[in-house]
């Protein structure tokens, strides 16, 4: 069977079982998507499977993959019912157990919610934000975990159409990222150094907390990031305190003689413990990908030790939840000295 034919019917099937879109429209809009995509011919298969689907569902006999037999029949029916790649569900399985991997990827297959946080650069406290949020209709809560950040109920658009961003009130950020700022604890005067710095939320954050006493130097290899990081400082604020650096790491510690009081480590990485915001990751990422990352990521973190001044900081942070790129990393380091 041509890929294209087994993929219409899936995206019908996930209409009807997933997302509850009445009978009706989903089987008519996936034959006219496949009358359209392929031929006139198409639409009959396309409806005998989804009018099949939709009358066992209706009679509650839709049949669904049993998550039982050995490892590898729980890993293929799991791959089926919670997209995810067999690699990936094979490795969950091993490390966190069936009921945990299933509550993760259900996690990741949801729609994910969004934090702000008050730019406190431009002395916008989270009382104003929210006050501002609640104006515009905007439903919204208060973080239980930082000072500065607000939870959405919703989406993006009303704040963007607000424009709460483009008049430099707040920024788009996720709650892990400021906890990893609360962990770096920035006071006024501290010297910083981001490396790996792009897209640069979390050195915008730092350096909101700075209260343009101190520095921070942004290094990242990439200049046009880097562009565009040093011009959302001049929005926010903060531009006085952030020192853009285009360099790959091995150069700059080699020549940066300035040692800092603090130093970020926000290293690339597989990216897995967000794959609710980033859907298509889970699909072009293999464990091969994984231990290249773990590698590159070592590499990191023994050139940052080298910029942290005696009795500084070094904090290392990454957005994956693979063992190998967090306490892995962390025991080869404090091992390697």
């Amino acid at each position: 069977m041509e890929p294209l034919l087994r993929q219409i019917p899936r995206l019908g099937v996930y209409e009807l079982v997933k997302m509850g879109t009445p009978p009706h429209a989903a089987v008519n809009e996936t034959i006219k998507l496949a009358k359209v995509a392929l031929r006139h011919g198409a639409g009959a298969l396309v409806n005998g499977v989804l009018q099949t689907i939709s009358h066992d569902q209706a009679r509650g006999e839709l049949l669904e993959p049993k998550v039982e037999g050995d490892s590898h029949s729980q890993a293929c029916a799991l791959t089926d019912l919670c997209s995810h790649p067999i690699w990936m569900v094979r490795r969950w399985l091993c490390h966190f157990g069936r009921s945990e991997n299933i509550a993760l990827m259900d996690w990741n297959n949801k729609r994910p919610t969004y934090s702000l946080r008050a730019n406190f650069a431009r002395r916008v406290s989270r009382e104003n934000l929210l006050e501002t949020l609640n104006e515009l209709n905007v439903i919204s809560e208060p973080s239980s975990a930082l000072e500065d950040f607000v939870r959405l109920s919703s989406g993006l658009h009303a704040v963007i159409r607000g424009g709460l961003m483009q008049r430099g009130l707040c920024s788009v950020q996720d709650e892990s990222g400021g906890l990893v700022v609360k962990v770096i604890d920035p006071q006024s005067g501290d010297i910083i150094i981001d490396c790996c710095a792009a897209p640069g939320r979390k050195a915008l954050n730092m350096a909101a907390c700075l209260q343009k006493e101190g520095k921070i130097f942004v290094v990242d290899i990439n200049k046009g990031k880097l562009s565009l990081l040093q011009n959302a400082a001049i929005h926010l604020g903060v531009d006085d305190v952030v020192i853009p650096e285009c360099s790959d790491l091995y150069s700059y510690a080699d020549r940066h003689d300035l040692l800092a009081d603090k130093v970020l480590v926000d290293a690339p990485c597989s990216g897995l413990g967000v794959l609710s915001k980033r859907a298509d990751l889970r699909w072009r990422k293999t464990s091969t990908d994984l231990e290249d990352m773990v590698n590159l990521q070592s590499i990191l973190l023994r050139l940052a030790a080298r910029l942290v001044k005696p009795g500084g900081v070094l904090v290392y942070s990454i957005c994956s939840i693979e063992p190998e790129e967090n306490y892995g990393q962390d025991a080869t380091f404090l091992q390697n000295g």
